[in-house]
């Protein structure tokens, strides 16, 4: 008996597939909507707005709230200091609101790349964190010399 039942077990484990509880559909009107599950279970229309859910009542704190760009300036925004080990200023950074970079008061060019901005001024790599959570992630980096050291706003 035990010789069937355990293959058998076997087989329904390895053959069974994962369930989804929502489709992309459903998720995109959460999340347009500001509802969750849970509020939409409360009475949050999915169909509605952000804006007419939260008049009514319905709020999700943890949902992104939709963001103007021309408000609230970019993370990488502001001036910086890259430093060396020795505490010896390597380079001065400033970087505008529409991402635009100099360094040492020489423009450069600058891309995002993994949720960073990374720019180049000769063997030197910047690298600038854009989530302003992340302590000391941000750094420059010799890629002739190997050396690497923190990049500090001011």
């Amino acid at each position: 008996m035990k010789k069937i039942i355990l293959p058998a077990l076997a087989i329904l484990l390895f053959t069974q597939s994962p369930a989804h509880a929502i489709n992309d559909k459903y998720r995109k009107q959460l999340e347009a909507s500001g509802c969750t599950q849970v509020s939409e279970l409360e009475g949050c229309d999915i169909h509605k707005t952000r804006a007419e859910n939260a008049k009514a009542g319905f709020s999700n704190p943890q949902a992104p709230a939709a963001t103007d760009s021309t408000t609230s300036p970019p993370p990488y925004a502001g001036q910086w200091v890259a430093k060396s080990d020795a505490g010896t200023t390597v380079a001065t950074i400033r970087i505008d609101a529409k991402e635009n970079v100099w360094v040492n008061g020489e423009r450069v060019k600058a891309k995002r790349t993994d949720g960073t901005l990374q720019f180049h001024q000769g063997k030197l790599t910047f690298t600038i964190q854009g989530d302003r959570r992340l302590i000391n992630e941000d750094y420059w980096s010799d890629s002739d010399a190997g050396t690497r050291g923190p990049i500090q706003v001011e």
